[in-house]
C-alpha cells in the first residue's frame, strides 16, 4: 500500500489491538510519506497517534457497502482484519453462520439449534448453482453432487476444524443432504442405513472433552456410492487414528467414549444383568475425569437409539450383546486391583470379583490372566525368562490390554457397518466425506497431536495445490495472462516428518531397540535437526521437548510417551490367553490373519498423484506411526483422484455461548485452517471479478452520455475503466468478466459514492435555494402590503383638505382620459397586428390541414381497398372452412339416414314378399273352401229331400222316442238356461271390458287428432292413401254383410228346428211308442247300428256347419292379412314419399312424413285389435267343439252322447236336435252298413287332424299379429310423448339419451374414447365433458337393460381406462387437464341422474325422466371422486414443475422496474464449475405460463371452481418459493428488491383481475410475500417503526421477521443497516405471538380440494357422437 492510498483524511484503517486483534480507526489528519505517526480516532472517540512503519502501513478498511459479504474474496481489501470483521458482522449481527472464502465454506458453530436444516431448505438448495443462494453446507453438498453428475468424476468434501467446531454435525448434514436428494427407487432404504451409521460411530468413537460435548476422537472418511442414475446404493467407511488412550485415561471434566456411559445407564435393565454393571461412578475407566453426566443428554435414551440403529443396519441382537459383553469386560478390567509387593513385584488377588467377571465374560482362564498381568516373558536365544513387573508396569500392561481390546472392537464394529452398507452391484461414482481433526495445539502436546498436525500438513498441501490449480483454470478460461503466484509450500515440514531419517523413521528405529527410550530418541532429533533445519527448534528451557514450525503455528511437543504410544504393544502371553478364549468374538480379534476391515477397498481403483513412501523395514509397519503414515498416504491418493470441496469449522468461543464471537480464538483458527492463506493467494492476483453486465448496471452512474449512447456494453465498460483507473495493471478484461486487483472495487465504490453525494448535494442546494426564495418572496410581499397600507394611511391623514381633494379629483380625471386615449391607441395597433398575424397563421394552418386531409383521405382510400381485400380473403377462408364443416356434418347425417332407411326398406320388402306369398295361398284356400261349401249345400238339399220321404216312416219311431227326449230335453234345458245365464254374465263383463278398451281407443284417437292436421298436408301428394282406406272400408262392409248372412242362416235353422220339435211333440206320444216297442226291438236297433248311423248323420251335419263357420273365419283372416298388406304397402309408399321430400326439401319435411306414417298405422290399430279379438273368440269356440267331437267319438250309447253336449250353447242344441231327427229318419230306412261306418270313422280322424293343424297355424299367426300390434303401440306411445314434449315439427327422431352398445364393444369404446382421444380439437371441446357424457349415456343403456353385470363391467373398464391414460400421460398437462375435467363431468352426471333429490333440484323435467332406474352407483361415485382427487394432485404437480424454475428468476432476480438496480458487488461468487445453464426468465415468462395454464383449463372445460382452486395453489407456490429464496439470499434483502417484489405482485394481481379470478383467494396466498416486501421498504430505526412492523406483519412468523431484519443488506452507502438492538426490540415485541417457529414455507403443501356439484345443462338426447371419435358402432337410442 502506498501513502497516497492511505493519506486522505477521513479514510478508515485497521490498527492492531491486544483484545480484539484489530480495531477500526478513522484518519483525522492527512498522512504524508515519511511521517512516523498516523493521527487516528477510534470508534469510541479516542484520538490516538499511532506509530507507523512506512514499509508496513496499516491496512485500509472496506466501504460499509462491502461489509457482510457472502464471500470473503468479494471484499475489495483482502486481509486478516477485513476477513475477521466480515465474519463477525455476519455471525453476531446477521446471525449467519456460513460464509464463503473462495472455495472454502467457513462454518462457525452457533452453539444453538437453528431452523435452517429442514427438508424444505434441502429442496430449496437442490438444483441451485453455488453462489445463487446464501452460503450453506447444503450448497457445498449440492455443488459436489452436481459436479459428480455433470463430469462423472468422484468428489470429496473435506470437513476439518478444532474439537467443538462442529465437524461431526456438518458431515452429518452433508450425508443427510445426499440421502434426501438422491433417494433410490428400491425398497432397501440404503439412505437410512447410511445415516444410521452415524449414531453408532458417534457412540463408540465420540466423547466429551473440555472443548466439545460430542467430540470425534478419530478421523473418518465415508465414501457414499452412487449408481448410473446417481442414486445411493451403498457406502464404505475408513477410520483414522482412534484415540485409544481415552479408554484408560481422561483429563479433568472429560469423559470416556459415550457407549460406556450408555451401557452403565442401562445396567439395571433385565437384558443387561448378566454384564454385572453398575453406575458409571463405580468404574475407574468412566469416573476418571470426574464428569460422568453431560447436561441435557440422556444416556439411557441414547442407548435405545444406538440399539435401533444397530437393528436398522441388520446387526441382530446376538451381535449387539457380544459387543456389549466386550465393553463390559473392558470396564471390569479397569477395576482389577493390582497390589504392589515390594518395589519390584506386584500381584492380583484371586478373589478379585472384577477379574472373575472379566474372565467370565470373555471365557478366559482366570488364574493365567491374574498371573500374566503381573509378569512378563522375555524370550532370548538361549532361554525364556519370566520377569515380575512392578505395579506401575502391571497397570500399564492392564491398560494396554484394555486399549487393544477396544481398538479391535472399534475396527470390528466399523467392519460390520461396512458389510451392512455393502452393495451388490458396481459403483459408478462416489462422494467422500472426510470428517477429520483440525490443527491442534495445547499446553502439553503429545504423540496424538503430532499425528493430527502431520495429517493437517498433508491436507494443507493438497489444499494449496488445488487452490492454485483453480486460480490457473479461471485465468485460462478468461484468457487472462497467467503470472506465477507465490504461496506457502509446506513440503519442507512434511519432509521433516516423513522423509528418510525423518522424525517418524527415527521414532520407529528407536522403537525397535529393546531398551529404547524417549530421551534417546529426542537426542537423535537434536543431533540431526537442530541448527540444520529451520523448521525444527530446541526449547531453551526444556530438554524433553522439541518445536516444529507448522504452517499454522509453532507447536512444542513433549517426548514423554511417544515410544510407548507408537509401539502400542501388549505382552505376547496376554495375547495368547485371549486367543484361547472360547468367546468367539474375543478369539477372532487376535488371530494372526484378521479379516480386512475395508471390504470395498478393492473396488476403488485410484492412481496416486505422487509416489507413496514405503518403509524399507517390514517391522516398522507394525508401529502406529507407520500405519498412520500409510493410511494417510492412501487418503491423499484418494483425495487427489477426486474433486475436493472444503468446509472449515470455526469455534467462536471456548465457553460454548451462542452467537458470541471471540476474535482472538477465531483469528487463531483462521490462520490454522488455511482460510487466510486462500485470501492471501487471491489478494496477490485479481480477487474481485465482475461480469460486464453487473459492472454496467452498478457503475452506469459514472458513465457519460456519450458513453451510454453506445450499443456494446462490453466496450462501454472498457472505455469507462480506462478513463477512471489510469493504471492498467490494476484490472484485466476477460472474456466474460473484469478482473480487479485488491482495492480497486473500493476505489470505484468511492467514486460512485462521491458522484451520488455530489448529485445529492446539488439537489439539496437547489431545493433549499428554492425553499428560501419562496419564503423570502412571501415575506417581501407581506412587507410591501404592510408598507402600502401604512403609507396610504399616513398620506390620507396629511392631505385631507377640500382643495387637495378637488385637485386630486381633477388630476385623476385628466389622467383617466389621457390613459384611456393612450390605451385605445395602443389597443388599435395591437389589434391590427394581431389580425394580420392571425390571418397569415390561419392561412398557413388551413393549408397545412388541407394537405394533411388530402394525405389522410388517400391513405384511407388505400386502407379501405386493402382492408376490404383482406376482409374478403379472410371471409372466403372462413366461409370455405365453415362450408367444409357443414358439408361433412350433413354428409355424415345423410349417410346415417340413408343407411337407416335402407335397413327399413329391406325389412319392409321382406315382409311384403312374405305377405304376398301368404296372400296367394289364402286365395287358393278360399277357392277350395267355396267349392266345398257348394258341395255341402248340395248334399244338404239331398238330405232334406230324403228326410221328407222317410218322414212318414219315422213318425212311429219318433213317437216312441218323444217321451225319452222330452225328459232329457227338460233337464238339458234347465242346465242350458243356467249356462246361458253364466255366459250372459261373462258376456256382460266382456262388454264392459270392451267399453273400457273403446274408451282408451277414443282417448288415443283424441290424442292423434293433433297429428291429423299434419297428415292432411300430405293427403294431396299421397293419392294412394285414401284409395286404400276406401278398400279397407269396403272390406269391412263385406265382412259385416257376411256376418249378417251367417246370423240370418242361424236364425232360419233355429226356426226350422223349433217347428220340427213342435210337430214331434204334437203328433207323437213317446210313451205309446215305447210301450209298443219291446226291449228286444230296442236291442235289435242297437245291434244293427241304426242309432249309431243316425248319430253319424247328425255329426256330419254338424261338421257341415263347422266347415261353414271355418270358411267364414278363414275369409276374415284373409281380409285381415289383406288389410295388413295394404298397411305395409301404404308405409312403403310413405317411405318413398319421405325419400322424395328429403331429396327435394330439407330435413323437416322428412320428420312430417314419419309422423304421418305412424299416424296412419295408429288409425288401423283399433280395427286390427277388434278383428284379432274376434279371431281369438272363434279360436276358443273351435277348440271347444273339437274337444266335444273327440268325446262323442268315444261314446257308444245314445244317452251318453246327449250328456256330452251339455256344454254347448243354445244355438248348438237346436242344430244338434235337427241333425238327430234327420238321423232318426235315416235309421228307419237302413241307409248304411258296418263297412260305411269304418269309412266314416277314418274320415272323421282326417278332419280332426286337419282341424288341429289349422288351429296351430292360426295360433302362430295370432302371435305374430300380437307382436306387430305391440310394436306399433310402442311406436305410437313414443311418438305421442315426443309430440307432447315439443310441438316442433322439425325433429326427425325422438332420442332418449342413451347409447346402445354390445358388451364385446367395451374395449373399443375405452380405446377410442379414452386411450386414443386427444384433447386438442374443436370437436372434442365443442361440448365440455363430451366424452364423459357419452360414457354416461352408455351407463344409462346398461341401466335401462337392468343388466347388473354389464353395468359393473362397463364402470370398471371406464375407471381403469382413465387410470391408464392418466398414468401414461402423467407429465402431460393438457391431457391431465382434459381428463380431470371429464372425470369431474362424469362424476356430476352420476350425481345429477342418480335420482336423489338433492341432486335433482336444478334438473329439467326431461332430465329427471332420464335418471337411472335400477341401480345405485354411489360406490362408483366415491371411486370416481378419489380418482378425480388423484388426477388433481398430479395435475397440480405438473403445473408446479413447469413453473417452479421460473419463479425465482422472474420474481426475485429480474428487475421489472428499470433504473432501480438491486445489484451490489458479488466478486468471485460462482464456482467456475457451476455453469449457469438456466434460461433467463422474467415476470412476463411467469404471466405467459399462467395464461397458458388458464387457457388450457378453459379450453378443456374445467369447472370454474376447480380452476380457481388450481390458480390459488399456483399462487401459493409462487409466494412460498419466492419467500423461501428470499430467506436464503441475503443479497436480495434490500429496499430496492422489496420495491421490485411489490411491483411483481401487482402484476400477478392485475392478471387475476383480467381473468376475473379475484374470488379465488389466490391474492391472499401472496400476503406473506407482500408483507416481506413491505418489511424491506419500511423504516427500521425507532420504537414506532418496530411497533408498526409487529402490527403489520401478521402473516409472517417471528423467525421469518427476524431473519429478514438480520439479512437486510444496504445497496448504497446512504442506506443504513438494521441494528442488533432494533432486531432484539422487535423480537421482544413478538415474543407473545403464538406461531410456528419455522423459517421456510412448505412448498409441497396442497390445499384441500373440493369438487362442487354443478349439474350439466346439456340434454342427453341432443348429444351426438362426432365421427372423429370412431364410435360408429354405437347407436343413439
Amino acid at each position: 500500500m502506498c501513502a497516497a492510498e492511505l493519506g486522505p483524511k477521513y479514510n478508515r484503517v485497521w490498527i492492531p489491538d491486544n483484545e480484539e486483534v484489530w480495531q477500526s480507526a478513522e484518519i483525522t489528519k492527512n498522512y504524508k510519506a515519511g511521517d512516523s505517526f498516523l493521527h487516528v480516532q477510534l470508534e469510541d472517540g479516542t484520538e490516538l497517534s499511532y506509530p507507523v512503519d512506512p514499509a508496513a502501513l496499516p491496512p485500509l478498511r472496506n466501504p460499509d457497502i462491502l461489509v457482510g459479504e457472502n464471500d470473503l474474496t468479494a471484499l475489495s481489501y483482502l486481509h486478516e482484519p477485513a476477513v475477521l470483521h466480515n465474519l463477525k458482522i455476519r455471525f453476531v449481527e446477521s446471525k449467519l453462520i456460513y460464509t464463503y472464502s473462495g472455495i472454502i465454506l467457513v462454518a462457525i458453530n452457533p452453539y444453538k439449534q437453528l431452523p435452517i436444516y429442514g427438508d424444505a431448505i434441502i429442496h430449496a438448495y437442490s438444483g441451485q448453482n453455488m453462489g445463487d443462494m446464501d452460503p450453506h453446507i447444503f450448497a457445498v453438498a449440492e455443488e459436489a453432487y452436481k459436479q459428480m453428475a455433470r463430469n462423472n468424476k468422484n468428489q470429496s468434501i473435506i470437513v476439518s476444524g478444532e474439537s467443538g467446531a462442529g465437524k461431526t454435525v456438518s458431515a452429518r448434514y452433508t450425508m443427510r443432504y445426499f440421502a434426501t436428494v438422491s433417494k433410490s427407487s428400491s425398497n432397501a432404504h440404503v439412505e437410512d442405513k447410511v445415516l444410521a451409521s452415524n449414531p453408532i460411530t458417534e457412540a463408540v468413537g465420540n466423547a466429551k472433552t473440555t472443548r466439545n460435548d460430542n467430540s470425534s476422537r478419530f478421523g473418518k472418511y465415508t465414501e457414499i456410492s452412487f449408481d448410473q442414475n446417481y442414486q445411493i446404493i451403498g457406502a464404505n467407511m475408513r477410520t483414522y487414528l482412534l484415540e485409544k488412550s481415552r479408554v484408560v485415561f481422561q483429563s479433568e471434566n472429560e469423559r470416556n467414549y459415550h457407549i460406556f456411559y450408555q451401557l452403565c445407564a442401562s445396567a439395571m435393565q433385565p437384558e443387561y444383568e448378566h454384564l454385572k454393571l453398575g453406575s458409571a461412578e463405580e468404574f475407574n475407566y468412566t469416573r476418571m475425569g470426574g464428569s460422568t453426566v453431560i447436561e441435557g443428554v440422556d444416556d439411557r435414551a441414547n442407548m435405545v437409539e444406538t440399539q435401533k440403529t444397530f437393528a436398522l443396519l441388520g446387526l441382530k441382537r446376538d451381535f449387539q450383546m457380544d459387543v456389549f459383553k466386550m465393553l463390559a469386560a473392558i470396564l471390569h478390567l479397569g477395576n482389577v486391583e493390582i497390589a504392589a509387593v515390594g518395589d519390584e513385584r506386584s500381584s492380583i488377588s484371586m478373589e478379585d470379583k472384577h477379574l472373575s467377571i472379566f474372565c467370565e465374560l470373555l471365557d478366559l482362564n482366570c488364574d493365567k490372566m491374574a498371573r500374566w498381568l503381573c509378569h512378563r516373558k522375555i524370550v532370548t536365544t538361549s532361554e525364556t525368562v519370566v520377569k515380575p513387573m512392578t505395579r506401575a508396569q502391571a497397570v500399564n500392561a492392564r491398560d494396554a490390554l484394555a486399549k487393544k481390546i477396544y481398538s479391535h472392537l472399534f475396527d470390528f464394529i466399523v467392519e460390520r457397518i461396512n458389510q451392512a452398507l455393502q452393495f451388490p452391484g458396481k459403483q459408478h461414482t462416489f462422494i467422500g466425506v472426510l470428517d477429520i481433526y483440525g490443527f491442534e495445539t495445547f499446553d502439553v502436546n503429545s504423540f496424538e497431536q503430532f499425528c493430527i498436525n502431520y495429517a493437517n500438513e498433508k491436507l494443507q498441501q493438497q489444499f494449496n495445490l488445488h487452490v492454485f490449480k483453480l486460480e490457473q483454470e479461471e485465468y485460462m478460461k478468461e484468457d487472462i495472462p497467467w503470472t506465477l503466484i507465490d504461496f506457502y509450500d509446506n513440503q519442507p515440514v512434511i519432509d521433516l516428518i516423513e522423509a528418510k531419517m525423518g522424525i517418524l523413521e527415527l521414532l520407529d528405529e528407536e522403537c525397535l531397540l529393546p531398551h529404547g527410550k524417549d530421551e534417546n530418541w529426542l537426542q537423535k532429533l537434536y543431533n540431526n535437526f537442530v541448527n540444520k533445519n529451520a523448521l525444527f527448534e530446541k526449547p531453551r528451557m526444556s530438554n524433553t521437548s522439541f518445536i516444529i514450525q507448522h504452517f499454522a503455528d509453532k507447536v512444542e511437543y513433549k517426548c514423554e510417551g511417544f515410544l510407548e504410544k507408537n509401539r502400542d504393544t501388549v505382552h505376547e502371553v496376554l495375547i495368547e490367553i485371549l486367543k484361547e478364549s472360547k468367546f468367539h468374538l474375543c478369539a477372532n480379534f487376535f488371530q494372526d490373519s484378521p479379516v480386512s476391515i475395508s471390504p470395498f477397498s478393492s473396488a476403488i481403483n485410484i492412481k496416486s498423484a505422487r509416489p507413496v513412501l514405503k518403509s524399507p523395514n517390514k517391522q516398522l509397519r507394525t508401529t502406529v506411526g507407520s500405519k498412520f503414515r500409510n493410511s494417510l498416504s492412501l487418503l491423499m491418493v484418494t483425495l487427489n483422484a477426486t474433486t475436493p470441496h472444503y468446509v472449515r469449522c470455526i469455534k467462536p468461543n471456548d465457553e460454548k455461548l451462542p452467537f458470541e464471537f471471540d476474535s482472538k480464538r477465531v483469528a487463531q483458527q483462521l490462520r490454522a485452517c488455511g482460510v487466510l492463506e486462500t485470501i492471501r493467494i487471491s489478494a496477490q492476483s485479481y480477487p474481485s471479478r465482475w461480469t460486464y453486465i453487473e459492472f454496467f448496471s452498478r457503475y452506469s452512474i459514472l458513465m457519460t452520455q456519450q458513453e451510454l449512447s453506445m450499443n456494446d456494453k462490453k466496450q462501454i465498460c472498457k472505455i469507462v475503466l480506462q478513463r477512471l483507473i489510469q493504471d492498467h495493471n490494476q484490472y484485466q478484461f476477460g472474456r466474460t468478466k473484469i478482473f480487479f486487483r485488491a482495492g480497486q472495487v473500493a476505489y470505484l465504490e468511492k467514486l460512485r459514492s462521491d458522484k451520488l453525494r455530489q448529485a445529492c448535494t446539488l439537489l439539496q442546494r437547489r431545493v433549499r435555494g428554492w425553499l428560501q426564495r419562496r419564503r423570502f418572496l412571501a415575506v417581501r410581499r407581506a412587507a410591501l402590503t404592510v408598507q402600502q397600507y401604512f403609507r396610504g394611511q399616513r398620506t390620507v391623514r396629511q392631505a385631507i383638505t377640500a382643495r387637495n381633494l378637488k385637485e386630486t379629483w381633477a388630476a385623476i380625471t385628466i389622467q383617466k382620459y389621457c390613459r384611456g386615449y393612450l390605451v385605445r391607441r395602443l389597443c388599435q395597433l395591437i389589434h391590427v397586428a394581431a389580425v394580420t398575424i392571425q390571418a397569415y397563421t390561419r392561412g398557413f394552418l388551413a393549408r397545412k390541414k388541407y394537405r394533411k386531409m388530402r394525405e389522410e383521405q388517400k391513405a384511407v382510400v388505400l386502407q379501405k381497398y386493402a382492408r376490404a381485400w383482406l376482409a374478403r380473403r379472410r371471409f372466403q377462408n372462413i366461409r370455405r372452412f365453415v362450408l367444409n364443416i357443414q358439408l361433412s356434418y350433413r354428409v355424415q347425417q345423410l349417410q346415417k339416414r340413408i343407411e337407416e332407411q335402407s335397413r327399413e326398406n329391406h325389412g319392409l320388402l321382406e315382409r311384403l314378399t312374405n305377405l304376398a306369398s301368404a296372400h296367394v295361398n289364402d286365395v287358393d284356400t278360399i277357392q277350395k273352401l267355396e267349392s266345398e261349401l257348394e258341395k255341402l249345400t248340395a248334399q244338404k238339399k239331398t238330405y232334406e229331400e230324403k228326410g221328407k220321404k222317410y218322414k212318414e216312416d219315422s213318425e212311429q219311431v219318433n213317437y216312441n222316442c218323444h217321451l225319452i227326449l222330452e225328459k232329457n230335453f227338460q233337464n238339458q234345458k234347465q242346465n242350458y238356461e243356467k249356462e246361458i245365464e253364466l255366459l250372459k254374465g261373462e258376456n256382460k263383463i266382456l262388454k264392459e271390458e270392451k267399453t273400457q278398451l273403446q274408451q282408451q281407443i277414443q282417448q288415443e284417437i283424441i290424442i292423434q287428432d293433433g297429428l291429423k292436421m299434419e297428415v292432411g298436408q300430405l293427403t294431396k301428394q299421397a293419392q294412394k292413401i285414401p284409395e286404400l282406406q276406401k278398400e279397407i272400408e269396403l272390406l269391412q262392409t263385406q265382412k259385416l254383410d257376411v256376418e249378417k248372412q251367417a246370423h240370418s242362416q242361424k236364425r232360419e235353422l233355429r226356426e226350422k228346428m223349433s217347428e220340427v220339435t213342435k210337430q214331434l211333440l204334437e203328433s207323437y206320444d213317446f210313451e205309446d211308442v215305447r210301450s209298443r216297442l219291446s226291449t228286444e226291438d230296442l236291442e235289435h236297433l242297437n245291434e244293427d247300428g241304426e242309432l249309431w248311423f243316425a248319430y253319424e248323420g247328425l255329426k256330419k251335419a254338424t261338421r257341415v256347419l263347422e266347415s261353414h263357420f271355418q270358411s267364414q273365419k278363414e275369409i276374415y283372416e284373409k281380409e285381415i292379412e289383406g288389410l295388413n298388406f295394404k298397411v305395409e304397402h301404404l308405409s312403403q309408399d310413405i317411405n318413398h314419399l319421405q325419400k322424395l321430400f328429403r331429396e327435394e326439401n330439407d330435413i323437416n319435411d322428412g320428420i312430417r312424413l314419419e309422423v304421418s306414417r305412424l299416424t296412419s298405422e295408429n288409425l288401423v290399430i283399433p280395427d286390427l285389435k277388434q278383428q284379432v279379438a274376434e279371431l281369438e273368440n272363434q279360436k276358443l269356440d273351435l277348440e271347444n267343439r273339437l274337444q266335444e267331437q273327440t268325446i262323442k267319438l268315444k261314446g257308444n250309447d245314445f244317452l251318453p252322447i246327449f250328456r256330452t253336449t251339455e256344454a254347448q250353447n243354445e244355438v248348438d242344441i237346436k242344430e244338434s236336435l235337427k241333425d238327430t231327427i234327420q238321423g232318426i229318419e235315416g235309421l228307419s230306412n237302413g241307409l248304411m252298413q258296418d263297412e260305411v261306418q269304418g269309412e266314416l270313422q277314418s274320415k272323421i280322424k282326417q278332419v280332426t287332424t286337419r282341424l288341429a293343424v289349422e288351429n296351430m297355424d292360426l295360433e302362430e299367426k295370432l302371435d305374430m299379429k300380437d307382436r306387430i300390434i305391440k310394436k306399433l303401440e310402442d311406436q305410437i306411445k313414443t311418438l305421442t310423448k315426443t309430440i307432447e314434449k315439443s310441438h316442433v315439427p322439425t325433429v326427425p327422431k325422438e332420442y332418449i339419451g342413451m347409447m346402445e352398445y354390445k358388451k364385446e364393444d367395451e374395449e373399443r369404446i375405452i380405446q377410442n374414447l379414452i386411450l386414443d382421444l386427444k384433447p386438442r380439437g374443436v370437436v372434442v371441446n365443442m361440448i365440455p365433458g363430451l366424452p364423459a357424457h357419452i360414457l354416461f349415456m352408455c351407463v344409462r343403456y346398461a341401466d335401462y337393460l337392468n343388466d347388473a353385470d354389464m353395468l359393473k363391467s362397463f364402470m370398471n373398464v371406464t375407471i381403469d381406462g382413465i387410470k391408464q391414460v392418466v398414468k401414461e400421460h402423467s407429465e402431460d398437462f393438457e391431457m391431465l387437464s382434459f381428463w380431470l375435467s371429464n372425470t369431474y363431468y362424469f362424476l356430476n352426471c352420476l350425481k345429477q341422474y342418480s335420482g336423489e333429490e338433492e341432486f335433482m333440484k336444478q334438473n329439467t323435467p326431461r332430465q329427471n325422466k332420464n335418471c337411472l332406474k335400477h341401480f345405485d352407483l354411489s360406490e362408483y361415485r366415491q371411486i370416481l371422486s378419489d380418482l378425480a382427487i388423484q388426477i388433481y394432485h398430479q395435475f397440480i404437480i405438473v403445473m408446479e414443475n413447469n413453473i417452479q424454475h421460473m419463479i425465482v428468476p422472474g420474481m426475485l432476480e429480474y428487475e421489472s422496474l428499470q433504473g432501480i438496480s438491486g445489484l451490489k458487488p458479488t466478486g468471485f461468487r460462482k464456482r467456475s464449475s457451476s455453469i449457469d445453464d438456466t434460461d433467463t426468465y422474467t415476470m412476463t415468462s411467469i404471466l405467459q405460463q399462467l395464461s397458458y395454464f388458464y387457457s388450457t383449463m378453459c379450453q378443456n372445460g374445467l369447472d370454474s371452481e376447480l380452476l380457481k382452486q388450481a390458480v390459488k395453489q399456483l399462487f401459493f407456490l409462487i409466494g412460498a418459493v419466492t419467500l423461501n429464496s428470499l430467506f436464503l439470499r441475503k443479497d436480495m434483502c434490500s429496499c430496492r428488491k422489496g420495491m421490485q417484489i411489490r411491483c411483481n405482485i401487482s402484476y400477478l394481481e392485475e392478471w387475476l383481475k383480467d381473468k376475473n379470478l379475484q374470488s379465488s383467494n389466490a391474492k391472499e396466498t401472496l400476503e406473506p410475500l407482500s408483507q416481506a416486501a413491505w418489511l424491506l421498504q419500511v423504516k427500521k430505526i425507532t420504537d414506532d417503526d418496530a411497533k408498526e412492523i409487529c402490527e403489520h406483519c401478521t402473516s409472517l412468523s417471528t423467525v421469518q421477521i427476524v431473519k429478514i431484519l438480520n439479512s437486510y443488506t444496504p445497496i448504497d452507502d446512504f442506506e443504513k443497516r438494521v441494528t442488533p438492538s432494533f432486531v432484539r426490540k422487535v423480537q421482544a415485541m413478538l415474543n407473545n405471538r403464538e406461531d410456528v417457529p419455522q423459517l421456510m414455507l412448505d412448498t409441497k403443501h396442497l390445499f384441500q380440494v373440493t369438487f362442487p356439484f354443478t349439474p350439466s345443462p346439456h340434454a342427453l338426447e341432443l348429444i351426438q357422437v362426432p365421427s372423429s371419435f370412431k364410435l360408429g358402432f354405437l347407436t343413439r337410442v
